[in-house]
């Protein structure tokens, strides 16, 4: 579904992806962790073209997103996209924030757009808010606000950008309950998150970086429990998982 070779990204002299190479299969639930500045954001972003790489590869369901054809955008109106700032439109209502993309992207009528939202706000539990404004709302509230966005899309794959490190602790399970469902509704999910509590449930791989590089890919079984590498090793020591 996604094949990644050769990835290489700078900012200015700064080499953040090294190479990276990684295949990602339809349905299958990819955890990304690693230290700060490690290249596990600029990855995800660069799936969806939102950084451009310097050198490298990536094809998604066959095709090279480095194009500008039709097909390659069809393409990436598929991959949803969910920020660590929920990215919110302030001045749009919840509903209209989840209609935007599917009528002006997709051409769908009004009507079918306020289904999907309604079908969509409903399923992470924030149907009751739809009137509302981003401003009115919690963080934990406008998160699932930015997953039923993103899933209007009817996408194919979903990124997740550290979705709940901008939250109070207490709002991060209300996030974390939607997206462990998400996953067991079998969408190929890539999300870059600290929450190994999180990776441990729903993750069938584990990917480690540091230094722009994946240092490990496992299941999280073997990633917890007997990481390989010194550098991960170090990392999870830290961690309270």
């Amino acid at each position: 579904m996604v094949d990644i070779a050769g990835l290489n990204k700078y900012y200015s002299a700064f080499h953040v992806l090294k190479g990276i190479d990684l295949k990602v299969h339809e349905g299958e639930r990819i955890v990304l962790c690693g230290p700060s500045g490690s290249g596990k954001s600029t990855l995800i972003r660069c799936i969806n073209r939102l950084e451009i790489a310097e050198k490298g590869r990536i094809l998604v369901n066959n095709t090279d997103l480095s194009q500008t054809n039709r097909e390659a955008a069809h393409v990436r109106s598929e991959i949803g996209m969910v920020f660590q700032h929920f990215n919110l439109f302030p001045h749009m209502s919840v509903l209209d924030n989840c209609i935007l993309a599917p009528m002006s992207v997709r051409g769908l009528s009004r009507k079918k757009a306020i289904e999907l939202a309604d079908h969509f706000l409903n399923k992470v539990g924030i149907a009751s808010q739809a009137h509302k404004y981003p401003s009115q709302l919690s963080g934990g509230q406008q998160q699932r606000v930015a997953i039923a966005r993103a899933l209007c899309m009817e996408p194919k794959i979903m990124l997740f950008d550290e979705p709940t490190s901008a939250l109070d602790p207490e709002m991060v399970s209300e996030v974390l309950d939607v997206m462990v469902k998400l996953a067991g509704s079998g969408m190929t999910m890539l999300c870059v998150t600290h929450e190994m509590g999180f990776a441990r449930q729903v993750a069938e791989r584990v990917l480690f970086l540091d230094g722009g590089m994946i240092i490990e890919d496992s299941p999280p079984e073997a990633f917890f429990n007997a990481p390989k590498s010194p550098r991960a090793k170090a990392f999870l020591a830290q961690i309270v998982h």
